[in-house]
């Protein structure tokens, strides 16, 4: 518990924006706790504890995906973790909307944007965690944003 209490809340919010659409997120959170507590002994440095997470959870949702054709989490209440209950009913419809617009990109581009601009993560710590150079990061967070800008423009259209 002293390792996940002081990373919980990047790792809830890493959680709701990835699992938009796909699973519940505390269900994520959930599989995601106890494999890594199973795996614990396999965490060479505690600083890396959250990357450890983070490992742990693509890889749930990964093979949840291997397994099925992705089934749509519906439930009345599925949008209560987006909003506090200081935001207006504006932010809570924009914030919806970004969300599904995040489930339309790829998922490697999905996940490098929600580690950099939601869960607040450096270019370098997104390089560790995909294991991939520096500028394959900027590349996917620069394409990705700009098809997430596309996105929300062709649903302005829509919705006007």
């Amino acid at each position: 518990m002293r390792l996940y209490e002081p990373v919980h809340e990047r790792f809830e919010r890493f959680c709701k924006a990835r699992s938009y659409g796909e699973v519940d997120f505390k269900d994520l959170m959930h599989d995601t706790l106890i494999v890594a507590f199973e795996k614990l002994d396999q965490l060479k440095v505690e600083g890396t504890f959250l990357h450890f997470l983070f490992g742990i959870c693509i890889r749930i949702l990964a093979n949840q995906r291997k397994k099925k054709r992705p089934e749509y989490y519906d439930d009345s209440d599925k949008y209560k973790h987006l909003t506090s209950s200081e935001t207006n009913i504006e932010q809570q419809l924009e914030i919806e909307n970004l969300y599904k617009q995040l489930g339309r990109l790829e998922v490697t581009t999905r996940e490098c944007i929600i580690l950099f601009e939601i869960s607040g993560f450096s270019i370098r710590e997104i390089m560790e965690i995909q294991n991939l150079g520096e500028s394959a990061v900027k590349q996917r967070l620069s394409r990705g944003r700009k098809q997430l800008v596309e996105l929300m423009k062709e649903l302005e259209k829509i919705s006007a």
